[in-house]
């Protein structure tokens, strides 16, 4: 049995380091260990990011993600600043191909200046000036959004609590969770720890965590896997910055785009598939458990029943490299299949009620000395020292 810490944090990404940071100013000198299952940091949703700083034009005002991605774009930009960690802010289009897009279009503008998010209304000559390449009827420009390594973040995070005295432990798997006399026992496959405060930041598991530690959270996560191609690097001039479609209001999702990443390659997609296992990264990847979870749980029906023609679209995204292709070309048209190659795919843990609903913001769930993070997709990254703040603030 190790010695007791005040704080553990299970999960290894960047929610789960930035709430480790946060707690480390908050309560300087406090035994504060950060326990990860996999060999290495950010592993999973973190480590697949698309790099993108968010600035929160798409989210319902006074909604969590947008208080938090606003603030936060902020803050990491300045922590990339003060770290010297490599970042751009490029700058992000959105653009309208179709005349049915126009209005939500001009949703996304009102949404944008409802969040106090910096936004401009394009012509299509303008989004030419911008991206040469592209063709649509109109656009908006979010001038604070950007592209970084969220891994080389979440390294910074992890120096910093280690240097203020935190702990952190890999290939620790959580395998259960009991109450103690000190708060919880946790027992991972290796090693048993107490601690008198538990944070759950587990992820794609943390439904699950969050049942062992005795909560009951309103929704099951359910993954996503978004499959991505990159420009052949002769063919990375087409895109300057970063290029979005007008996303489906009704799916979390934003659609097939071009980013621009930091070490300059560009990738385009993604779109979004049920993933067969939540920590499966090849198309074929199956788990049991994982499966059968979403397959017998009714929300997932439910949601399947209502977007069944969008989801049928994007399965047959994932199938035909050629419908992939003409998606992108809805944004680009001169990009071919020959322009583009695979590159490695991410999930995208998202949380889905009963009822079909999909948890459209964050979720952040109160326990008997414990909090549990059960909904933290995009943007989180972007927003991820905020949510750390917010979940810091709110520990007794």
């Amino acid at each position: 049995m190790s010695s007791i810490a005040d704080y553990l944090i299970i999960g290894g990404g960047i929610v789960g380091l930035a709430t480790a940071l946060a707690l480390s100013e908050r309560f300087p000198g406090a035994a504060l260990l950060v326990l990860e299952k996999e060999g290495e940091l950010a592993f999973h949703q973190t480590g697949h990011n698309s790099g993108v700083i968010h600035s929160g034009v798409y989210y319902k005002p006074g909604s969590f993600k947008a208080q938090f991605t606003r603030v936060g774009n902020r803050r990491l930009v300045e922590f990339c600043q003060a770290q010297d960690i490599a970042h751009e802010i490029c700058g992000k289009v959105i653009v309208a191909t179709r005349a049915e897009e126009l209005g939500q279009l001009e949703v996304l503008y009102q949404r944008g200046l409802a969040n106090g998010v910096a936004v401009e209304r394009l012509t299509a000559e303008q989004v030419k000036e911008r991206e040469p390449e592209v063709g649509c009827l109109g656009g908006i420009y979010v001038p604070t959004a950007g592209i970084v390594d969220y891994r080389q973040v979440c390294r910074k995070y992890a120096e910093l609590v280690r240097e203020r005295g935190g702990e952190i432990r890999l290939g620790q798997k959580v395998v259960e969770i009991e109450k103690s006399a000190v708060g919880y026992r946790v027992i991972t496959e290796k090693d048993r720890f107490e601690t008198r405060f538990l944070i759950n930041c587990a992820g794609l598991q943390s439904d699950r965590l969050a049942k062992l530690a005795g909560s009951a959270p309103p929704a099951k996560i359910v993954p996503f896997r978004g499959e991505y191609y990159e420009l052949k690097p002769e063919k990375r001039h087409l895109v300057k910055g970063l290029i979005y479609p007008v996303p489906n209001p009704d799916f979390p999702f934003l659609g097939v785009h071009f980013t621009r990443m930091i070490d300059g390659s560009v990738h385009a997609g993604p779109n979004a598939v049920l993933s067969l296992k939540r920590e499966g990264y090849g198309k074929w990847d199956f788990d049991w458990r994982d499966f059968s979870d979403a397959a017998t749980y009714p929300g997932f029906w439910k949601l399947a029943g209502k977007h069944w023609d969008e989801g049928l679209k994007e399965i047959w995204r994932s199938l035909s490299k050629a419908a992939f292709v003409r998606s992108l070309q809805q944004l680009i048209p001169v990009v071919s299949a020959e322009d583009i190659i695979p590159t490695p795919p991410g999930i995208r843990a998202q949380a889905l009620r009963p009822d079909g609903a999909l948890v459209d913001d964050f979720l952040i769930l109160d326990g008997p000395a414990s909090l549990q993070v059960c909904n933290a997709p995009s943007p989180a990254a972007t927003a991820s020292l905020e949510i750390g703040r917010v979940i810091a603030e709110r520990i007794p």
